[in-house]
């Protein structure tokens, strides 16, 4: 544990634009921060960002940023842009099967930011422990 509180941490993973790289990026999460008090929220934050970048846009790369300081994780996806409109958050039907992502990081986050246009966005999740 110590790891985490006594420095800053930036990993960066970059996969292919497919379905599958989400869980990769899911893995990859749960080993950079695999004793992080707050892993599991950081995972399910890079599982729903990475299914939103992949689902929402054309796809064909993502990008996961993490950086551990002290008492706050930050989790940044980039996609690859293509469509004109961001994210937002929406209020899903009750029998619905999507559209609960983003408020699902907001849940979790202390802060949500999205910075970008149709050439690329970047949804950033500050999450503090």
């Amino acid at each position: 544990m110590d790891e985490y509180t006594s420095r800053a941490g930036v990993w960066r993973l970059i996969c292919p634009g497919s379905p599958e790289e989400v869980a990769r990026a899911r893995r990859w999460t749960r080993d950079v921060l695999r004793a992080h008090p707050r892993v599991d929220d950081v995972v399910l934050v890079v599982s729903e960002l990475g299914t939103n970048a992949l689902t929402h846009t054309v796809g064909d790369a993502l990008r996961v940023m993490l950086t551990v300081t002290e008492g706050r994780v930050t989790v940044a996806v980039t996609d690859s842009g293509g469509t004109p409109q961001g994210p937002k958050v929406t209020e899903a039907a009750e029998e619905a099967i999507h559209g609960r992502g983003l408020s699902i990081v907001m849940a979790l986050a202390h802060r949500l930011a999205v910075t970008g246009d149709e050439t690329g966005r970047t949804v950033t999740a500050e999450l503090p422990w």
